[in-house]
């Protein structure tokens, strides 16, 4: 029995001596992308999807990005920026919208859908309050596989974009806030924050997710005293760790709300909602107490703000003043600092599309990839988004389903 073992092995051992077939790991097909950068046309939008170097970076990798001219002119990039880059500049807007992908800051307007040939992929923001439901069904019409980057999640589960967008806005807002303030806009006169012998700034913060949080690092930073309110225990213990430091926070009771708002020279509405409007806590009669001169920045503006006395603002008249308080509500604060905005997009946008290009394209890459399959809301012309669908009263599938019959 031992002998027949022994030549069992022995047979076993002289086999693996043998030259063996070469077994090579099978690679992901590459797929070679036409990316296209339009000029953004909607109301003071002054971001661009792709910076030079993010251009430089992908037509490294084999693919090829049109950028239509003066694309990246209100960032402060040159169209030589983008042709030293590698990019191909074009002067006629529809040959843009023949690119393979699309890739936008703002949604399309009707017009520019309508250049689209079809059978293409959209990257841009959704903005379901103002998606003209017109432009969503041509897309549908026209077989579009369209992704709202402001769905998109990363491999932690956060939306990188909202998130990005969010400490801007909310570093942002501190240094409007200094503003307005001062001498220079007719303000009191004030520097924000404080020094030596002199109280400080008095700031509240409404919302204590990421608007607020950078807001609150950055008062801080200056020396201002800060207060912040929100109703999730969860977020306003969260912030505290964060910030390394104990801070005066609150939920949103009327009534502390109001004597912290009567001391303060600064509130930030920072306060988000899933969906719909944001909710809009401070009344009339709490702005009506505010001291003369203090400043409101209303960073929830697009989501109708949580100012009763807020109004929508624009970057060419950003502010106006109620009961003597300065009101400052621009909904698009990032495009105020367009070339960091535009950088901070770039550097989710140019990863996202090297990855599309390695997996073989966006079917596999949304196969692949699921915080990119959470942003999908059209693929090939199937609306798969459940809020768009009740929204607009239009049918819609369910991605898995889709993806499981390719």
């Amino acid at each position: 029995m031992d002998s027949k073992k022994d030549a069992i092995r022995a047979l076993a051992q002289e086999a693996a001596l043998l030259p063996q077939e070469e077994m090579l790991e099978v690679g992901k097909r590459h797929q070679r992308l036409t990316i296209g950068i339009p000029k953004e046309t909607s109301f003071q939008e002054k971001r661009v999807a792709l910076v030079p170097e993010a251009v430089a970076m992908l037509t490294a990798h084999g693919h090829e990005v049109i950028v239509e001219t003066n694309a990246g002119r209100d960032a402060s990039f040159q169209d030589k920026d983008y042709s030293e880059a590698g990019a191909k500049i074009v002067y006629d807007t529809k040959e843009v919208f023949q690119s393979n992908i699309i890739l936008k800051v703002a949604p399309p307007s009707l017009e520019e859908v309508k250049m689209m040939p079809g059978k293409q992929t959209l990257l841009s923001a959704l903005q379901l309050t103002v998606q003209p439901v017109d432009s969503l069904k041509m897309l549908i019409s026209k077989k579009i596989t369209a992704i709202a980057w402001d769905y998109v999640r990363d491999e932690t589960g956060i939306f990188p974009v909202v998130r990005s967008m969010g400490e801007i806005a909310g570093n942002t807002s501190v240094l409007i806030a200094a503003e307005h303030l001062s001498n220079v806009n007719q303000g009191q006169g004030l520097m924000f924050g404080g020094i030596s012998g002199v109280r400080p700034t008095e700031v509240v913060i409404l919302g204590a997710g990421t608007v607020g949080e950078f807001a609150a690092r950055a008062a801080i930073g200056l020396g201002a005293s800060v207060k912040l309110f929100d109703n999730s225990m969860y977020k306003l213990r969260r912030i505290q760790n964060d910030l390394g430091q104990r801070l005066w926070t609150s939920t949103i009771q009327p009534s502390v709300l109001e004597e912290a708002l009567s001391k303060a020279d600064v509130a930030i509405g920072a306060l988000r909602a899933p969906f719909g409007r944001t909710p809009c806590v401070v009344t009339e009669n709490m702005v009506s107490q505010m001291k003369y001169g203090s400043v409101i920045v209303d960073i929830s503006i697009d989501q109708g703000g949580c100012f009763e006395t807020s109004r929508v603002t624009n970057h060419d008249t950003p502010t106006f003043k109620e009961y003597g308080v300065v009101h400052y509500c621009v909904p698009n604060v990032a495009s105020r600092v367009s070339r960091t905005a535009s950088s901070a997009l770039s550097n989710i946008f140019a990863p996202i599309l090297v990855n599309v290009g390695s997996d073989g394209g966006w079917t596999s890459a949304i196969k692949r990839h699921p915080g990119l399959r959470d942003g999908v809301y059209l693929f090939n012309g199937s609306l798969v988004n459940e809020i768009i669908g009740e929204a607009f009263n239009l049918p819609y599938k369910r991605l898995d389903l889709l993806l499981a019959a390719l």
